[in-house]
């Protein structure tokens, strides 16, 4: 009987196929890749047209053994490896590894792990697509270039350990412009009039929006109390009532990109927790009676491409909980942008009928919300079309007209199960939550009262990990798999801190952005990064040599390099010198960032390796033996407060304590922050008096 050996890249994914295939096939896990780049030195023949030196990994010898033994007593071998770039490179890898001829058909693809996608890959083997390989083989020789060169001049010119890429500086380089736009941001007062008018139909808010037919803008209190003495004692006549219906458009089911920010809004989840978990239900998880099953499809994709079982699927399930209604004339598909991978799908349920809820109690609590994410955002792009009536009432005094918008939902279709979040959705003061107004054209509205509100224009946010992601989709900068290890990168290396949520862009990592944006202003460029990118595709698709890119690229850069090098004086970073005194040697410790933030370090380093936490009081004092709390990390660089004294006292708040103690009970208030306010809360479960410090524009 014949053997037929599959390799794929993970012990998890391979529990998984084997449950697909019959006794005659032995299904093995590489770990990801057995060949790469030595890590000692560059890697790449300069002189010989950047021909790379690839060798076995460090660790992997057993392992790369026991592949070829049972290679040599198969008599078939597939390649498994992901369907991508680096997967197909590692296909390739094995294939040399393993003396497999390359003219043999022993590659298979496959964007799900089910039974139907494994047996069709297999009778749809070919060869290994040496075009995708080489456009991986190029950016992974560009990456080796620009780092292994790049990096050690930051080591002379600034201080050892630190790093820089192609796509990461790029990406650092994106969070200093924003911080720069910050800083250079002048804000602007502005003020807005809202009326409490009473009809015969009942109450409703009305924004002044215009004055003798264009847009109003009121930049002080003397223009507007010049507003109001105008209004005063004026009626209110409803000038027009205009009625409309608006059909709503489900959102495409996930990419890489829209699941790692959806996530994040929705879930708190990192772009890296995101797409660990999403490994997890792709490569298949242990659900009882089933065995290991493999939950979504392949989670690296930018294509929003459905399947047509799929749909099919997606059809029957719509149809049988809600109704013919519920469900489009025809399937819905949607649009890929620019180069997407056509032969991906987009990221959904391998089984739409495998409902969330039958997986409660078997996924972890993590596990099940993302895959609810993904199989709600999958179920509503198949679903109708939302249908929304709005209602717009205008109301004329004079030269000024003021408006109110109404909206309801008269047929929710998609809307039954799934909303798209949004990063930048605002409320405003004149919008009412349902058709509940009944105005007529004519009618005379009495004021109940009038509310002018003081605003100042506000600077664009810091980034947050998905508005990044967004970001570099947006400017074409990197690929799905390429996000989250980018942003882990940066932010390990000390260039970025995250705080609150938001990216901050430390003194290191402006340091070295300010020197790399000076001399090496290409490698920073937005739109050279992303044409770049876009020769990456055209190697992929066979009409550009891998080689010649890297030439064009690496010329220019060695220039360059040549050039800092010369330039570039040695910039020294001065430590602040605290009034901590070192227990071990006596010398004043100083301050130094870390990947957690700042730190205490004794400056007699390697002789004295002391160093301690630099607490950062947030003034209020601990509940339970009252010294002053502090700012803590824990483990994983999360923020929370804890107490100075700990570890006597373990006192600890996930939330910012608030400067002063609860005027009814004296314990201690947090702040908690919404959209529409902020308020300090007292943490005593008996009291829980709240107070309300700040609110938006919306109340």
């Amino acid at each position: 009987m014949s053997k037929t050996l599959v390799i794929v890249e993970s012990p998890a994914k391979a529990k998984s196929i084997s449950k697909f295939l019959g006794s005659r096939y032995t299904v093995k896990a590489s770990m990801g890749h057995l060949r790469d780049l030595p890590k000692s030195q560059l890697g790449v023949d300069l002189e010989n047209d950047f021909e790379p030196k690839y060798i076995a990994i460090r660790g992997r010898g057993d392992l790369i053994k026991e592949l070829r033994a049972a290679a040599k007593g198969a008599d078939k071998v597939f390649l498994a490896s992901d369907p991508d770039r680096e997967g197909e490179a590692i296909a390739w890898h094995l294939s040399h590894l393993l003396g497999l001829n390359k003219e043999d058909k022993n590659r298979i693809e496959f964007h799900e792990i089910t039974k139907q996608a494994i047996q069709s890959a297999i009778k749809h083997s070919r060869q290994i697509d040496q075009d995708r390989v080489d456009a991986q083989q190029a950016r992974r020789v560009l990456d080796r270039l620009v780092g292994y060169q790049l990096s050690p001049l930051l080591w002379r010119k600034i201080k050892k350990g630190l790093s820089a890429g192609r796509v990461q500086s790029v990406a650092v380089r994106l969070i200093d412009d924003r911080e720069e736009e910050i800083q250079a941001f002048v804000s602007e007062e502005y003020w807005s009039l809202n009326a409490n008018l009473q009809s015969a139909g009942g109450k409703f808010f009305a924004k002044l929006m215009k004055k003798s037919g264009k847009k109003i803008t009121i930049s002080s209190r003397t223009e507007m109390d010049t507003v109001l003495a105008d209004l005063a004692g004026k009626v209110f006549e409803v000038s027009d009532v205009r009625t409309k219906e608006k059909k709503r458009l489900p959102a495409p089911p996930f990419t890489t990109s829209s699941l790692q920010q959806e996530a994040h809004r929705k879930l708190g989840f990192s772009p890296k927790r995101t797409m660990m978990l999403a490994q997890q239900l792709y490569e298949g998880l242990d659900l009882g009676k089933e065995g290991t099953v493999g939950l979504i499809t392949y989670m690296r994709t930018d294509s929003v491409k459905i399947a047509e079982v799929a749909q099919e699927e997606a059809k029957e399930w719509v149809l049988a909980n809600y109704g013919n209604e519920y469900y489009p004339p025809e399937p819905r598909q949607f649009a890929n942008k620019g180069r997407s991978q056509e032969a991906h799908e987009a990221i959904r349920p391998t089984l739409p009928l495998r409902t969330p809820d039958l997986l409660k109690g078997i996924l972890s609590r993590d596990q099940l919300r993302l895959y609810r994410l993904i199989w709600e955002r999958f179920m509503a792009s198949q679903m109708s079309v939302a249908i929304i009536d709005t209602l717009t009432v205008e109301s004329q005094v004079d030269d000024y007209l003021f408006r109110a918008n109404a909206s309801s939902v008269r047929f929710p279709g998609f809307l039954a199960i799934y909303e798209e979040g949004n990063d930048d959705a605002e409320s405003t003061e004149d919008e009412q939550s349902a058709l509940t107004l009944l105005v007529t054209p004519g009618e005379k509205l009495q004021v109940i009262k009038l509310q002018e509100k003081q605003h100042f224009t506000e600077p664009p946010p810091r980034y947050t990990e998905a508005s990044l992601v967004r970001k570099m989709e947006e400017e074409g900068i990197g690929r799905p798999s390429t996000y989250a290890p980018t942003i882990e990168t940066i932010q390990t290396r000390g260039y970025v801190l995250k705080e609150e949520k938001q990216l901050l862009l430390t003194e290191l990592g402006d340091i070295v952005i300010t020197l790399l944006k000076e001399h090496f202003p290409d490698i920073l460029n937005l739109e050279f990064t992303a044409n770049l990118e876009e020769r990456l595709d055209l190697i992929e698709e066979g009409k550009a040599s891998w080689k010649a890119v890297v030439q064009d690229y690496y010329v220019p850069f060695s220039i360059t390099l040549a050039e800092a090098d010369e330039k570039i004086g040695k910039v020294k970073i001065e430590d602040q010198v605290s009034e901590e005194i070192c227990e071990s040697c006596g010398r004043n410790m100083v301050i130094k960032m870390g990947r957690y933030g700042k730190f205490l370090a004794c400056p007699g380093f390697p002789d004295c390796r002391n160093t301690k936490p630099l607490f950062e009081e947030v003034g209020a004092n601990c509940p339970t033996c009252s010294k002053p709390l502090v700012v803590r990390r824990s483990k994983k660089g999360r923020k929370f407060y804890g107490c100075l004294g700990y570890p006597e006292c373990d006192f600890v708040s996930w939330e910012m304590p608030a400067p002063d103690p609860c005027p009814e009970c004296q314990q201690l208030m947090v702040i908690k922050s919404t959209k529409r306010q902020k308020k300090h809360v007292c943490t005593n479960p008996e009291c829980r008096h709240t107070k309300v410090i700040e609110e938006s524009e919306s109340n």
